[in-house]
């Protein structure tokens, strides 16, 4: 049975400001992926049924975010109870694991979408897919343990932790921007702009992660959760950092694999083939 440390973390006071920007952008968040996931579901029939698979994985990974961030938001609520103008923590426990939970379903999950709208050749796209999985595994378990570190003693280790699982996380970076680069005079030419389009969405949206956790691993980030708020800009800093990654990294890119899909479907039209027909690449 885990530890409950492992599963919440200590949250300092916040202003009614503060706390208002983390509840507000956490309903955003509950808002964005809902709509995105009907969206993606919906517009399924609007492509080429070799890239439907592709749209089906991004409504699901929204769903599992949507779901998710509403737990989230509801702890958040629980967590904290106004008084004299400050917020202050109501004795329930604030469980950031929702997050960590959301994050282990649904990063492989974006990997694959993205790997099944590019279609690339199956003794490629299979070995890539793998080690990217597990790179991604590796990333969030790394990441945890430093994420429940909340306490100015525990930075260094917060620190390693952190900077551990900066090592898959750049590996897959790395893979993803030579793999989306090599395909590039293989992709049909509706769709070769996006796709680079597509790698500088993956780094600029993935890159706010790392930024985040930083936020939350200052000094004065780690001294306001216990207590007070001077510092708590840290924390609050990093559940909007968080939140926003996520919207822009599971909605708007899926929303980019909608258009890739749809640039391609187009492509298959013009050469002949039927939307209904999956032609495997060579």
């Amino acid at each position: 049975m885990f530890d409950s440390v492992m599963l919440v973390g200590s949250m300092p006071d916040l202003t009614v400001m503060q706390y208002s920007l983390v509840d507000n952008i956490f309903s955003m968040t509950v808002a964005t992926m809902g709509a995105a996931a009907l969206f993606f579901f919906m517009a399924r029939s609007s492509v080429g049924a070799a890239y439907r698979p592709a749209l089906m994985v991004s409504g699901i990974v929204v769903a599992i975010a949507c779901y998710h961030y509403f737990m989230i938001r509801h702890s958040w609520q629980d967590a904290y109870t106004l008084g004299d103008g400050t917020y202050t923590q109501s004795g329930a426990a604030f469980n950031d694991f929702y997050r960590y939970a959301d994050w282990i379903l649904t990063v492989p999950l974006l990997l694959v979408e993205l790997v099944i709208v590019m279609r690339l050749a199956k003794a490629k796209a299979g070995p890539m897919l793998t080690k990217l999985v597990i790179a991604s595994a590796a990333m969030i378990a790394l990441g945890y343990p430093g994420e429940v570190i909340s306490s100015p003693d525990g930075q260094s280790m917060r620190l390693l932790w952190g900077g551990l699982s900066c090592l898959p996380f750049f590996y897959i970076l790395y893979v993803l921007w030579v793999e989306l680069t090599r395909s590039l005079d293989t992709q049909p030419v509706a769709a070769r702009d996006l796709i680079k389009l597509a790698r500088y969405v993956i780094l600029i949206t993935w890159m706010v992660y790392p930024i985040a956790y930083g936020l939350g691993s200052t000094t004065a980030a780690l001294e306001a959760t216990s207590g007070g708020t001077a510092g708590a800009g840290g924390v609050v800093g990093l559940q909007v950092g968080y939140a926003i990654a996520d919207m822009a990294a599971k909605a708007g890119f899926g929303v980019l694999i909608y258009f890739i899909a749809r640039a391609k479907t187009q492509q298959d039209a013009a050469d002949g083939i039927s939307p209904d027909a999956i032609v495997m690449p060579a």
